[in-house]
């Protein structure tokens, strides 16, 4: 039985299922991605692959409609959330494509001695994209868009939760205009995936997902040879010093937190108060998570919608009953209806509990006390995540102390959710090795190939 379906985790009922490729098929496409390389890379001028990229996005605007009850139907994600991933998506291809010239600039170099010397920016090859189920359209643009701006070509392997997304994406690429070979899209098993990341033609992989996926990706990867990126987990903190909106910053905790049904690797998930805020933060808080509506994911008025599947409920409901009965206290929430699972608020968790170390994906947001900055910022940098962070302060001294000290590839100040195609994305420790979307996306596949020639 193929692994790759729909399965509507609102309902339960799975929608299609999809055939995993045959070994045959997976040699097919390795062999198709290194045969369009040649061509892709050496041949198609940079404007033409921006034209064509243009393209990928104003189709990604035509058909939003379908992109969106797709992802939907797949992972649970509510409709008004997956039509602003497709229009993300969307910016983010068009943002290589208008900055192509800069991606592919050479770089003069001041030496010493005489004649001209500079690095050229040379794709690698075929590389391998696995994906994550969380953001369907979103993570996979990040990935391709600008490896394909650069002259690479793509294997894609979507998670299994999400074939159809994954084969409307392969879709627009071809009907861009696209050489057939430069975006593959492929079923492949993880057994499969293994042989693609070993096959000599293939030069590089990245990979969104968990710790252990990224763990044993990467350890492959190193056997091979081969070039890795990883955007692993999260657990943000959101630290709250000081305020003059004591709502607003209630607010923006709440939208950073369940964001995506909570499923964000980067979303606010250690709420870090001080003390003199902190009575009062805990009752603002909980209220507002409390009020999120959850229910059909199509409603117009549903803040969230169920988990991307029973499982993932499941486990997030074990993690929660664990931390209560390790010591700390259920203020609201913590209930569980098949996939569906309330906003929830815990407090009093120590480091001797699991749930002080772990990573909750879900609607779930763990409030601490603190007194003081020094507190504060030893208690955001204890763990072993260091994705992203948000600091809240009336203080812009503070806010630069604290930004400097944090442990994180990623520091938001007095704001949220204020992600752009321009600004780069990944961490640092166990939550990645990469960074994507910016221009910085578009140098970690690349051979900074160096040319100096006699005056």
């Amino acid at each position: 039985m193929s692994t790759y379906a729909v399965t509507n985790p609102a309902t339960g009922e799975t929608l299609a299922t999809y055939p995993e490729a045959t070994d045959a098929e997976v040699k097919d496409a390795i062999a198709l991605a290194d045969t369009a390389y040649r061509t892709w890379a050496r041949v198609v001028a940079p404007a033409e692959r921006a034209e064509l990229l243009r393209k990928v996005a104003q189709l990604h605007r035509d058909r939003k409609d379908e992109l969106s009850a797709i992802i939907v139907r797949e992972m649970g994600k509510p409709l008004s959330a997956a039509e602003g991933e497709v229009d993300f998506a969307a910016d983010i291809t068009e943002y290589y494509a208008d900055h192509i010239d800069e991606i592919t600039a050479d770089v003069p170099l001041d030496i010493e001695g005489e004649g001209p010397a500079f690095v050229r920016k040379a794709p690698l090859g075929v590389l391998l994209g696995i994906m994550p189920w969380n953001f369907p359209y979103y993570q996979v643009a990040r990935f391709a868009a600008p490896n394909i701006a650069i002259g690479n070509t793509i294997i894609l392997k979507h998670a299994p939760q999400c074939p159809e997304s994954a084969a409307a994406i392969e879709k627009m690429y071809l009907d861009a205009g696209f050489p057939e070979g430069v975006y593959v899209n492929v079923y492949a098993s993880n057994d499969q995936a293994a042989e693609i990341i070993a096959d000599r033609r293939v030069q590089g992989v990245s990979v969104t997902g968990s710790e252990r996926a990224g763990a044993a990706v990467a350890a492959l990867a190193g056997q091979h040879l081969k070039k890795v990126a990883l955007e692993l987990g999260g657990s943000d903190p959101f630290i709250l010093l000081s305020t003059d909106d004591l709502d607003g910053a209630v607010a923006a905790a709440v939208e950073a937190r369940l964001d995506n049904t909570g499923q964000s690797c980067n979303a606010a998930k250690r709420f870090i108060v001080d003390e003199s805020l902190y009575e009062d933060f805990l009752e603002k808080f909980t209220a507002a998570m409390t009020a999120a509506t959850l229910g059909d994911p199509f409603a117009e008025d549903t803040d969230l919608g169920p988990l991307s599947s029973l499982a993932a409920a499941e486990r997030l409901e074990e993690q929660v009953d664990r931390a209560v009965a390790q010591g700390a206290t259920l203020v609201a929430g913590g209930t569980r209806d098949g996939a569906f699972y309330e906003a929830t608020v815990l407090t009093d968790v120590t480091p001797e509990m699991d749930a002080f170390r772990e990573e909750f994906f879900g609607p779930v947001g763990v409030v601490y006390k603190v007194t003081g900055e020094d507190e504060a910022v030893e208690i955001a940098n204890d763990t072993s995540f260091g994705l992203g962070s948000y600091v809240f302060t009336t203080d812009s001294e503070q806010a630069e102390r604290v930004a400097n000290q944090i442990e994180a590839g990623m520091v938001y100040i007095n704001l949220v959710l204020a992600d752009e195609p321009a600004l780069p994305f990944g961490g640092v420790k166990r939550s990645g090795t990469s960074r994507e979307m910016g221009l910085l996306a578009a140098d970690e596949f690349v051979n900074k190939k160096l040319i100096r020639a006699k005056a």
